[in-house]
């Protein structure tokens, strides 16, 4: 199906819309489509009018979550230096641009969320495989980023009404019952603001990020003059004996590995974002600005904010709630509260609504919608108790290792189906299409190929996140740097692996670019070159 771009909008040709059932929605769906694959939440979009300004508000937001707080002020604990921790942040941001870019393209191209697009690679019935997989692992970041935000509204309540202290003494399942009441009340905000829809998410985070940097600039001028400048700060913040320059090495490569595990999931979701995109180079600018840029500021106001607070409150404070909390002036933790609430709302939403809500519709689009899906994830996110186990660096750090090697094989696998096995090419009406003859029906609905790869990449990244700490702790031996790579383990041997067996027996057809019904990534948009 050919397109034309028209400014940041992608146009169906009349000829292709003659064909089209109108649903009333954003979506194409085409009378061959199999209500078993497609719904108006999966289908391709009519248009994709998202400017890169939207993708780079998105990432202000996932960047700016009280997770990304606890995440960068965690690598303090390492034992390096602050400015080996800020060069971690960078190099570590620069590979998830990258990688984010290379995620992006198939959604873009086709205008279909992740889990549609993982069916050239696993088969129109194996797709369910890894949107199964990715839809339990965002239930689990759900539940975090609500307890995460959570804590900030329990700030807001203790300091305002004083009555809600007698609730934070009293605790069930690990939480307090204020902590019950705060995540009860985001829990519910949040699900208002997803069931408006993609429209109303988008203009949540385009006015969340802007907010947040106002925000955070305005806290860390406050601390510092406080403080007494910029000159009374000590930005060396790292715990534990100095470290030299071979010692320190190792430390700094496991710290870009744990910022990259940190962003896994949103960078894994990307395609249901960058879909929206009119053009891919909307996507890359908004992801340069977005990530490494906007990470740049991140780090340095985490860096300032973070040395401030051992002068001004006697101690080395890295978790921006527990900063909040120690400021004396009340409105000034209710906006702080009230931002860093807002701040993970958007991301929560973006990140781990959106990708489950599509997820959990795919595998059965004619009973489950998208908004249906996304419930389906935010109730599975109370029974996992997320506060009981994330919450100190060691676990943080744990998590982050375990859920990266169930991402990395699924990045591994997409990327090289898409680039290296299809050359981008893409039918994008066959992944709606449950006829045996249909392109990606492969064996049985399934590629037998890309069912190997996930297993063969995925117990041995699983093994390297779960197994090093406890043999360790048995005195067996000690592997726990290991867990730390579990992502590129399992991204690596994806990618092999995969590779290796489409080569050796190939199940994904070659397809003609001249071909009419054929997306070809490799193809220029109107903007700019691929």
């Amino acid at each position: 199906m050919s397109t034309a771009t028209i400014g940041q909008e992608t146009i169906i040709p009349s000829s292709s819309r003659a064909t089209i059932r109108d649903n009333d929605d954003d979506t194409l769906i085409k009378p061959g489509y199999d209500p078993r694959l497609a719904n108006k939440d999966l289908a391709p979009l009519r248009k994709q009018s998202w400017s890169w300004y939207n993708i780079f508000a998105f990432w202000m937001s996932d960047v700016h979550s009280v997770g990304g707080y606890v995440t960068a002020g965690s690598l303090f604990a390492l034992g390096i230096a602050s400015w080996q921790v800020f060069i971690c942040l960078i190099v570590g941001i620069i590979i998830v641009q990258a990688l984010v870019n290379l995620v992006a393209k198939p959604s873009q191209r086709t205008g279909v969320p992740f889990p549609v697009t993982m069916r050239f690679v696993f088969g129109v019935k194996g797709a369910n495989i890894p949107a199964i997989i990715r839809g339990i692992i965002a239930v689990a970041w759900y539940g975090v980023q609500t307890f995460l935000a959570s804590e900030s509204l329990n700030i807001i309540f203790l300091k305002f009404i004083p009555a809600t202290h007698a609730l934070a003494e009293t605790s069930f399942l690990g939480l307090s019952v204020l902590g019950w009441l705060s995540y009860g009340i985001l829990w519910v905000a949040q699900a208002c603001v997803f069931w408006k829809g993609m429209d109303t998410i988008r203009k949540f985070t385009d006015f969340a990020g802007p907010m947040v940097y106002v925000v955070m600039l305005a806290l860390a001028i406050y601390l510092v003059v406080r403080a007494g400048g910029l000159g009374a700060l000590d930005l060396n913040l790292s715990s534990g004996k100095p470290m030299g320059l071979a010692q320190s090495i190792p430390v700094m490569i496991t710290a870009v590995a744990l910022i990259v595990s940190y962003f896994s999931g949103p960078m894994l979701n990307f395609g249901d974002f960058s879909r929206y995109c009119g053009t891919y180079r909307s996507v890359k600018t908004g992801n340069f600005w977005g990530l490494p840029v906007n990470f740049l500021v991140f780090s340095l106001l985490t860096v300032i904010c973070a040395s401030a607070t051992v002068p001004v409150f006697g101690e080395l404070i890295t978790d921006p709630i527990q900063t909040v909390e120690h400021i004396d002036t009340p409105f000034a933790i209710l906006l702080g509260g009230l931002t860093f609430v807002t701040a993970t709302v958007g991301i929560n939403i973006v990140a781990n609504f959106v990708s489950p809500a599509f997820d959990f519709s795919h595998v059965n689009p004619r009973k489950i919608s998208w908004r249906t899906g996304g419930m389906i994830a935010a109730v599975g996110s109370v029974p996992i108790t997320p506060w009981n186990w994330y919450s100190n660096d060691q676990a943080i750090h744990y998590t982050l290792d375990l859920l990266g090697s169930l991402i990395g094989p699924l990045f591994g696998i997409l990327i090289a189906g898409y680039f290296v096995v299809a050359h981008q090419r893409i039918a994008v009406d066959d992944l709606f299409t449950m006829d045996p003859s249909g392109r990606y029906w492969y064996r049985n609905g399934f590629n037998p190929n890309a069912v190997k790869a996930i297993i063969l990449a995925g117990i041995p990244a699983i093994a390297c996140a779960i197994l090093p700490s406890p043999l360790a702790q048995a005195g067996i031996v000690n592997l726990t740097a290991l867990s730390n790579f579990s992502w590129f383990i399992g991204a690596g041997l994806g990618f092999v692996v995969f590779t290796l067996l489409e080569r050796r027996h190939p199940y994904i057809v070659q397809l003609d670019a001249n071909d009419p019904d054929v997306n070809d990534g490799n193809s220029c948009d109107r903007e700019a070159a691929c």
